[in-house]
């Protein structure tokens, strides 16, 4: 059975409730025989992967969501096989190089040049290149993003790039002067709101306006977590009420087991049993960047946390999230931010006690 935030995503730019001034300008693109290099980005759940599938269909008709999941093997130079998943249909492909670590450049090296010297064969075709959408953009390498651009500018005949980013930051100066950039801003509360309501209605649950604002306000303006946030309260709750109580993730509760535990005890015994909880989380595919975000944000509300130390505990976990961005084993940073905070407060509770 499908999620509800799958079964209502809107097919067309027509359909997209919010942002329409964006909807008719990718429209534009989409008719326009002249169709970019694409950029999208903002942050996690405004619609960014919605207004590209949306994108694509007016570029290429129904086809293109007739996808297909393949798995592929690229080799390293020094012999070693990465494996790796890819969504595609006859007119587009979708891939995630960041999955694969430090090589994604050897995706994209490799993928790229073989898609870009094959023309389209479909003549029905709308247009006569194909469509390569990249995620986590930001999360490339710079290796891979040079390789990017050496695409960008020898095949931009046959193939067009849509990169997926949160945030232009992490992007080299090159690919972005060779995009066009399309900022998806994250959706009001009141546009949250409106559209549990119309989810709601569709699926014949009891309309609940107060509930509703709540989840948009929980949600942090993420339309994708507010959609899950609603499944969820029907799911457990088969007749919920305005008070009902909104059930938070798994992995987050299990995030603010791992906050309590580093506040109720710092020790070498403690710092082991939190590091089985963070393999727990990166096991179950939660990105480490929203691990130490969330882990953050625990830290600095808890009552026992005085104002004091909560720069310091921000600073550091900017200073981590730096590194895992940077380094190839999370594991390693999350758990040395860990330790950090311990010694923080432990040095803190000591120098109250003096």
């Amino acid at each position: 059975m499908a999620l509800l935030v799958d079964k209502l995503r809107p097919r067309s730019l027509e359909a997209l409730t919010y942002h329409q001034d964006l909807s008719a300008r990718l429209s534009s693109l989409a008719a326009s025989p002249d169709f970019p290099h694409l950029l999208f980005y903002g942050p996690s759940g405004a619609g960014k992967k919605t207004r590209i599938l949306a994108t694509l269909r007016a570029l290429y008709g129904p086809g293109v969501e007739k996808i297909k999941i393949d798995a592929r093997v690229f080799q390293t130079s020094s012999s070693r096989k990465l494996e790796f998943n890819i969504v595609s249909s006859v007119y587009h492909l979708e891939i995630t190089p960041s999955d694969v670590g430090n090589y994604d450049r050897v995706v994209i090296q490799e993928l790229l040049k073989e898609v870009a010297q094959t023309q389209q064969v479909d003549l029905n075709a709308r247009q006569r290149f194909k469509v390569v959408v990249i995620n986590e953009a930001d999360s490339l390498t710079r290796d891979a993003q040079a390789a990017l651009r050496r695409t960008m500018e020898k095949y931009s005949n046959n193939v067009r790039l849509i990169l997926v980013a949160n945030s232009t930051a992490g992007i080299i100066a090159p690919i972005r002067s060779r995009t066009l950039l399309i900022r998806v801003a994250a959706p009001t509360e009141t546009q949250i709101t409106d559209a549990l309501a119309k989810a709601a209605k569709k699926e014949n649950w009891k309309a609940l306006p107060e509930l509703n604002a709540r989840i948009a306000k929980e949600s942090g303006r993420n339309l994708r977590k507010a959609l899950l946030m609603l499944e969820a309260i029907y799911a457990s709750t088969p007749e919920p009420s305005p008070s009902t109580a909104i059930p938070p993730a798994d992995w987050e509760v299990l995030v603010a087991e791992i906050a309590n535990d580093m506040i109720r005890e710092r020790s070498p015994q403690q710092i082991l049993h939190v590091r089985a909880k963070l393999y727990d989380l990166l096991t179950h595919c939660i990105p480490a960047t929203m691990v130490l975000k969330t882990l953050t944000w625990q830290l600095v509300r808890h009552k026992q946390v005085d104002d004091e130390l909560k720069p310091q505990i921000v600073r550091w976990a900017s200073f981590y999230e730096h590194r895992i961005k940077g380094g190839s084993k999370v594991i390693f940073h999350l758990e040395a931010f860990v330790a950090k905070f311990m010694r923080i407060f432990e040095s803190y509770l000591m120098g109250m006690e003096m």
